[in-house]
């Protein structure tokens, strides 16, 4: 059987159970596709106007996001000065006086099992100069706070001596301490203010932190604990 004779007899099969097709079917088929294009027209423009809009905010986000977190960061440690204290804190300070070695108290706040210092911050104010040394989980087992006559401190293991600005000193001990896992801001602050001149790190090994402080002079100081969060803060008069 030849291709036009197949199809004639397709043809008059399908007659044969739908009818014959209707005479204006050519006319709507043709219809229906030069008219379709321009009836979908505002629906596609519509479409797409979403699409524009939707990726636009999609953008807006991507961009707004870096910028809050930039935002965000916080001042580096070391840098800032402390802000005030709140004033129940305040009430309660310890009065300043002419110690030669003190030892802060901190049972209650011991950090488990080490504490991580997290920010060290330097600050002058009217009547002292504050150093601030903030740790993220508590506070160590043990500080011990002794004065010396001279600004030299020996680092750690090493034996190696460093001098540091002023005539007089302050090394600050903190055992069951850790520095180096979550701090990342200076270790050097050379402040020049009226009585702390200079603090520097001098030790952070195997739970032992060590700060040593350069002074204008002898002086005297007050040391205590603060939460939330937890901190040791040091003052030293400037009267």
């Amino acid at each position: 059987m030849g291709r036009d004779d197949f199809r004639r007899e397709l043809r008059d099969g399908f007659e044969s159970i739908a009818g014959p097709p209707d005479s204006s079917l050519t006319a709507r088929v043709h219809s229906a596709l030069v008219e379709a294009p321009e009836r979908r027209g505002p629906v596609w423009i519509a479409g797409l106007a979403a699409t524009l809009i939707a990726a636009l905010a999609v953008g807006a986000l991507f961009i707004a996001g870096p910028l809050r977190q930039q935002n965000q960061q916080p001042v580096p440690g070391g840098i800032a000065t402390p802000s005030p204290l709140p004033t129940s804190d305040v009430s309660n300070l310890p009065a300043i006086t002419c110690n030669n070695a003190t030892s802060v108290a901190t049972e209650g706040h011991v950090g488990q099992p080490i504490a991580y210092v997290d920010a060290v911050r330097v600050g002058t104010h009217t009547g002292y100069d504050r150093i601030t040394i903030e740790f993220q989980n508590g506070l160590p087992g043990d500080i011990h706070i002794a004065t010396q006559n001279n600004a030299t401190f020996t680092q750690g293991a090493s034996g190696r001596q460093v001098v540091l600005q002023g005539s007089a000193g302050l090394l600050v001990s903190m055992h069951g301490a850790d520095e180096y896992t979550h701090y990342t801001g200076p270790v050097d602050f050379k402040t020049n203010y009226p009585v702390l001149l200079e603090s520097q790190q001098v030790e952070d090994f195997e739970g032992y932190v060590q700060w040593g402080l350069g002074l204008s002079r002898s002086a005297c100081y007050r040391a205590f604990v603060l939460q939330s969060p937890d901190r040791l803060v040091i003052d030293f008069s400037t009267a």
